[in-house]
This record gives structure tokens, sequence and C-alpha cells, in this order.
């Protein structure tokens, strides 16, 4: 369709970043021949102008609720844009090779508005299951809990049997064994007999060392 609004012409030529531009075959709307034109694409429009460098383009193509189809009966490296429902215009574009085709069909699917949506969708999908493991990741452990201690009633008869049981009952304890029994006097005399030794050896010692090593 012909551009009248002054706003969307400004919008064609400003410095707004674009997102492709190059040449491109159009089929006419009443001559059914193709035209070479300049095409831009900025956000979910295409405009297209006779020649580079134009200040005003001769049409526009809103991206919305179409889809970018291969155009097999047309042009070689011929592609549509494809608007559904009824009294809807289609546009037969034709590009100059098999890449440049390409890469013109994937820059206008992904121009639409409902596109980015989905885009949008799914990136925070992503973000929300990557903050999720991050989540479970970095959740401390739980640390091992001891058991909770048992405060036992000395004068509890019960548990002093039971502990007194455990006792006897443990390993490493004989019972039963006779008992040698051992009189105070010689206990007296086998330690004193050690003591004695001790002492003796101790005062040889030191005379010895007390002995000057010259005599006059």
């Amino acid at each position: 369709m012909k551009i009248n609004e002054k706003n969307m012409v400004a919008f064609a030529t400003s410095a707004t970043p674009v997102d492709r531009e190059g040449w491109l075959n159009k089929r006419g709307e009443l001559n059914r021949g193709y035209q070479r034109r300049w095409f831009v694409l900025k956000g979910n429009i295409l405009f297209y102008f006779d020649r580079r460098g134009d200040k005003e383009p001769v049409g526009m193509i809103v991206l919305e609720g179409c889809t970018i189809e291969l155009a097999e009966d047309e042009e070689q490296f011929g592609f549509q844009i494809v608007f559904h429902g009824p009294n809807n215009r289609n546009y037969a574009l034709a590009a100059e090779s098999q890449e440049s085709m390409e890469q013109w069909m994937k820059a206008l699917a992904c121009a639409s508005y409902d596109y980015m949506k989905l885009m949008v969708a799914e990136l925070q999908r992503q973000l929300d299951a990557a903050e999720e493991e991050t989540t479970m990741v970095m959740a401390p452990a739980q640390s091992p809990k001891a058991p909770p201690r048992q405060r036992h009633n000395p004068f509890n008869r019960s548990e002093l049997h039971h502990r007194s049981q455990s006792v006897r009952s443990a390993p490493g304890r004989t019972e039963n064994v006779p008992r040698t029994r051992i009189t105070f006097r010689e206990l007296h005399n086998m330690y004193g007999r050690r003591i004695l030794a001790d002492l003796n050896e101790w005062r040889h010692t030191r005379k010895t060392v007390e002995t000057p090593l010259i005599s006059f």
C-alpha cells in the first residue's frame, strides 16, 4: 500500500537500526511482472523504495498475521508473504541467490510481534528453569543431627540394676575370677626393696660426681 502518513515516512528514513536491507524483485499488484525494489526491514515493518537512498518509500508491509513461504511456482529464489483471511493480499518476492533468499525469509519470519512474544515466553521459561536448578544446587544440605541425650536418674533403682547388669555382661570382663590376697607386710617388703635400691644407686652417683678429678 502507498505511504501517506508523515510519521511512517520519517520512521522509514530515520537513523533507527535496520534489521536487514537489500535488493529484491517484487511482483506488482496490477502489473504481474517483477520489478526491482530496495527493501528495508525495521522491526515488524518492511519498507520498499524505487531506488536506494530515496527519501520516501513507495510502500510498506506490516508483518503481522502472515507467514513466509516458498513460492515454488514463481521465479527462481522466490518466496511469498502470505496473509491469512478473506481479501488479504499476498506479496510475491524473489532474491538474487539461494543464500539471500534464506536470509530474507528467516529475517521476515522473525520480525512479527507474535513471534517476539513466543520468543520472550520461551526465554522466560528457560530462565525460570535455570533459577530453579540454581536454587536446588545452592540449598544448604541438612547436617546430621545427634540423637537426643538421655538423662538418667541416679536414684532410679531399675536403671541402677540395668547398668550393673550391663557392666557385668560387658565383653572383656571375666566373672568369678579367684582373687589372691596379699598382706600389708608383703607389699611393704616388695616396694621397700625397690626404693632402697634406687636410693643406694642415687647416693653412689652423687658421690662419684663430687670426687675431685685431680688430687693434690
